[in-house]
């Protein structure tokens, strides 16, 4: 199942720049440049679709941190773990930082 999982996160990060959604362009705009893949689960202003994933619009700063630095470490399981280690082990701290920051500065609906 993990593998599925894993395969689901690489196939996400391809789709990113095969649909023109570059990290590079997002990041010219004033936004991290891995905003583009995590919006593909959690929601273009982070607010998502489905009730299953959270949204991270307005949550706090210091939680978003936390959790991408658990997922990164593989110290988070059950639910969608699988899939955001796999997608967090590629994050550096300060996209990880930056990330945090976008998300808790963004409004909720």
């Amino acid at each position: 199942m993990a593998s599925a999982y894993r395969r689901r996160a690489r196939w996400m990060a391809t789709a990113v720049f095969l649909f023109g959604l570059s990290p590079l362009a997002a990041q010219a705009a004033g936004t991290p440049a891995l905003v583009p893949l995590c919006a593909s689960c959690h929601g273009e202003q982070g607010i998502s679709a489905s009730p299953i994933i959270p949204d991270l619009a307005g949550q706090q700063q210091g939680y978003l941190d936390n959790a991408l630095h658990d997922y990164k470490a593989n110290q988070r399981q059950g639910g969608s773990a699988a899939m955001m280690n796999g997608i967090a082990a590629h994050l550096s701290d300060a996209d990880i930082a930056a990330l945090s920051a976008y998300y808790a500065a963004l409004k909720r609906n």
